[in-house]
Formats: C-alpha cells, structure tokens, sequence
C-alpha cells in the first residue's frame, strides 16, 4: 500500500471494469445478480447528470464513487473503498469532492441509502454530518433493509455589516 493522498479524478470508461468489480465485492455482496456490472458503470460514466470518481494511489485505482445529480437534490448511488485502504480518509476525500461538485451546480441535499445492517457506513456518514431519515425494509432485492441518510451542504455565511 502506498501512502500519502490518494489522486482523485473523474473516472473514464477504461475505469469501468475495475469499479463494477469493486462494487460487486464491496458492496454487492451478498446480493443475488450483478446490478453494478461494466455497462451500467459505463453508462454512468458517459451522463451528464452522473459524477463517476475514483480514487487511485500510484496507478491502482482504491476507491471509487457514483453520484447523480438532480435539480436541487443529489444522490449517491455507490462509494466504496478498497479494504486495505480503508480508514486512511479516501472515502472522505471523496465525499468532500462530491459536496463541491454538488454545491457547485447549485445543490443543497445528498441523500444517500446503505444497508442498515453496515455499522461502519453508518458511523462513516454520521461523521461526515448526515443524518438518519428512514429505514426502507426491503430495499435491497426484498431482502435487506436499507438505512437513508441525507445532509444540507449548503454553507451558511454570516450576515456581514459593512
């Protein structure tokens, strides 16, 4: 592993295969199919509406993220982190580039679902200020229930007197 902070940049369609297969290991275990496989992520990566980053530490891609932007809301569709990596603010990283791109084009709720079962997700995005909204039961193929959390990034500025 190598240290230092990771290079983050928009992903290209050669990214692709690697971050379905991260999303298959990290996130959709477990899970019946392959909902995240190399086409979809492809399609992602081509929509405008969609922001596909990734993480890479020398030329190892380590982390990856999909986000799809709407008017005044954002939605992140997957994050994750290769284990190794983990603990080292790759994910937060990610997540502070995301929260600019979004307040950038004028967006102020991320919403964002995982399973209710990840505690470490969990105590991830509580960290980074989001709160719990519901739980969905059977978010996940009718089987898993799914905890949804958002955040307001919008920054308050304080009233100036000049």
């Amino acid at each position: 592993m190598t240290t230092g902070h990771p290079t983050l940049r928009p992903a290209i369609p050669a990214d692709a295969y690697e971050i379905a297969t991260m999303s298959r290991y990290l996130v959709e275990i477990g899970l019946r199919g392959w909902s995240w496989h190399p086409d979809r992520v492809i399609k992602a990566i081509r929509a405008r509406e969609t922001l596909v980053l990734v993480a890479e530490a020398g030329n190892v891609l380590i982390g990856f993220a999909i986000m799809e932007f709407g008017d005044s809301r954002a939605h992140l569709s997957l994050l994750a982190v290769k284990p190794e990596y983990q603990r080292h603010s790759v994910g937060r990283q990610m997540m502070y580039w995301l929260e600019e791109s979004a307040l950038t084009c004028g967006i102020s709720i991320i919403e964002l679902e995982f399973r209710a079962s990840n505690l470490s997700a969990r105590g991830f995005y509580h960290g980074l200020g989001y709160t719990e909204a519901k739980t969905i039961a059977g978010y996940y193929q009718g089987t898993e229930t799914a905890l949804r959390m958002s955040r307001d990034i919008r920054r308050h500025i304080p009233d100036r007197i000049i």
